[in-house]
């Protein structure tokens, strides 16, 4: 990626952004919230000694299957392979998958575990193909802005997705009316899957594919087998980028934490808190517009302090927000108000956190790739995020065994080591508005 001298124009960064809205709706409504539960509850037969476990099979199946192909598909997109074709090919196929969704009805348990794990795979790499584009689209100085924006307004797509899932489509009742109830929710992924679709046209349409520059053709040369089998090699990557895996190992701890949040939230607060779930819906909607101001936000803030005091930022907003959940019932108790009320407090300050944390984390990827290795920069990416998630899954099990409000420390102590990690990385202020001059610009910003 040549160095720009100023953005793309506005059109085609406003196309590339539409793709954040349009799959934001699948991870919302089929993943986090919505089918995840109906799975669980009506797919999976009510006598069944597991239920969650089902879940967690597709989940973590797809996770690994992402994480491993995440590396593979990133060093195409450097041999020269369409970015357009693959995310396309990642789009169609989630897309198509999540529709034969309707067909699976109460018992069919593993036919429903096969479509979870091949759509949600496609997402995901549809995800790091979508942030390789990023490198493209805006100046170094505006990288965090750029990308802030579109996870920002992300948040819209899953706010969108949200209301139009729950108030318009699934209104049966689920007691009285379950025959209806399951439905609705067949109908529903119909529904998540058109939407898809139809709002990721203008990605397709308004962004360009670029020609590779001097730099990039030169990597594509060495793209033997040997050179395919080296990109998988992660201590041969670490040796030829080691500020850039300095930098992903302090994201894989704090995107732990962060990971935690987004997945246990559910059960913990009605678990723990006893939150109704009219209250987690409240919430939820809530978060979607804390999370867009603060991608947004801190994005701007970028361009001013650096990416690095950025993250610093937003990591000790996290723990300020996680320690505020540990001990709730105290600030509740000091300040005469509901758990309720100090809940949602929290959660608008972390939803804060949550958007503008992974639009820093993935600008900070663009700024420190090679020079014609943002594709397997990204790739990487994916497969560390990945790795937070797995990294995050020991949250459960401490949470058994120590309580789910001690298991709280685990998440505190995911944020500081990630702190710690990233002191490591320097220069990242300096990568933020330095000219990229060649592959290893980033890494010798990092050895000053």
């Amino acid at each position: 990626m040549a160095e720009l001298e100023r953005n793309a124009r506005k059109r085609e960064i406003f196309g590339w952004a539409m793709y954040d809205i349009a799959n934001q709706a699948y991870t919302t409504i089929v993943i986090s919230f919505v089918y995840s539960a109906f799975f669980v509850a009506y797919i999976v037969p009510a006598d069944s000694v597991w239920r969650d476990a089902y879940w967690s099979i597709a989940i973590i199946g797809s996770t690994l299957l992402a994480m491993v192909l995440s590396p593979i598909v990133g060093f195409w997109i450097d041999q020269g392979v369409s970015k357009k074709r693959l995310l396309a090919w990642s789009t169609i196929i989630c897309a198509s998958f999540t529709c034969t969704l309707y067909w699976v009805g109460p018992g069919d348990i593993w036919w429903g575990i096969a479509i979870i794990l091949i759509t949600n795979t496609a997402w995901m790499l549809g995800e790091a193909i979508m942030s390789a584009f990023l490198p493209q689209l805006a100046t170094r100085k505006n990288m965090g802005l750029v990308s802030g924006l579109g996870w920002g307004l992300g948040y819209i797509g899953g706010f969108v997705s949200m209301v139009m899932v729950s108030l318009m489509i699934i209104r049966a009742d689920p007691v009285t009316d379950t025959g209806n109830y399951i439905a609705q929710h067949q109908w529903a992924m119909i529904a998540i899957s058109i939407y898809f679709v139809i709002v990721a046209i203008p990605t397709f349409v308004l962004v360009r594919e670029r020609s590779p520059t001097v730099q990039a053709l030169a990597v594509k040369q060495t793209g033997t087998w040997r050179e395919w089998l080296r990109s998988l090699n992660m201590f041969e990557q670490q040796r030829l980028q080691p500020l850039l895996f300095k930098f992903f190992w302090a994201f894989l701890f704090y995107m732990a934490g962060v990971q935690v949040v987004v997945k246990f939230i559910g059960i913990y607060s009605t678990g723990e808190l006893g939150l109704s779930q009219q209250d987690l819906v409240a919430v939820f909607l809530a978060t979607q517009f804390s999370a867009l101001f603060g991608a947004i936000a801190f994005g701007v803030v970028e361009r001013f302090i650096g990416a690095r005091k950025v993250l610093f930022t937003v990591i000790a907003l996290w723990i300020v927000a996680i320690t505020g959940m540990y001990a709730i019932h105290d600030v509740a108790a000091y300040g005469n108000w509901s758990v309720r009320d100090v809940f949602l407090i929290i959660a608008l300050l972390a939803g804060t956190g949550i958007g503008s944390i992974q639009a820093s984390s993935r600008s900070l990827v663009a700024l420190l790739a090679g020079e014609g290795r943002d594709g397997s920069a990204f790739g990487l990416w994916g497969m560390f995020n990945r790795l937070a998630m797995l990294l995050a899954a020991t949250f459960g099990i401490v949470a058994d065994l120590f309580s789910r409000q001690n298991a709280l420390l685990l998440v505190i102590s995911f944020f500081v080591i990630g702190a710690l990690l990233l002191v490591r990385v320097h220069g990242l202020s300096q990568a933020s508005r330095a000219p990229r001059s060649g592959p290893t610009t980033a890494d010798r910003i990092g050895k000053n």
